[in-house]
């Protein structure tokens, strides 16, 4: 039986309400290699902020840093697995969407992230996205 999301996700993912500024998220981010916040909206994910999208929808744009929330460059209508999805379901929404890195929600509530390094390690530990990805960043 192909491993499930759980087993391979990163649990308790970065997440922040929608109303939090983008000075105020840009170093959380920093803590996991994901580079990435879920956007919350009460107990409800809304959507992913990852740090390209402060460059390229804030920065880029001019926009003010310590105005500018990140409900304003939130990427909505995001796929979502469940816990019980299983690596292959993973795999195919990956390769089908083009994404490099999925929520996992359970009841409404991010519970984890699965990204597409993790995913290269799992399936195929020899492979050179597997070796990048297990690497320690250098910055």
């Amino acid at each position: 039986m192909p491993p499930s999301i759980r087993e391979v996700m990163t649990a308790d993912p970065v997440t922040l309400p929608a109303t939090t500024t983008l000075s105020a998220a840009a170093p959380l981010d920093e803590r996991r290699s994901h580079r990435c916040v879920f956007v919350t909206d009460g107990n409800d994910l809304r959507g992913v902020v990852t740090d390209r999208d402060i460059v390229a929808r804030a920065v880029a744009e001019g926009l003010d840093m310590t105005s500018t929330t990140l409900s304003e460059v939130c990427r909505d209508g995001f796929v979502r697995l469940a816990p019980t999805d299983t690596v292959e379901d993973a795999v195919g929404l990956m390769s089908e969407r083009a994404i490099r890195r999925l929520p996992v929600v359970e009841n409404g509530r991010a519970v984890g992230i699965v990204a597409i390094g993790g995913l290269a390690i799992e399936r195929d530990s020899q492979s050179a996205l597997a070796d990048i990805s297990a690497a320690a960043p250098n910055i």
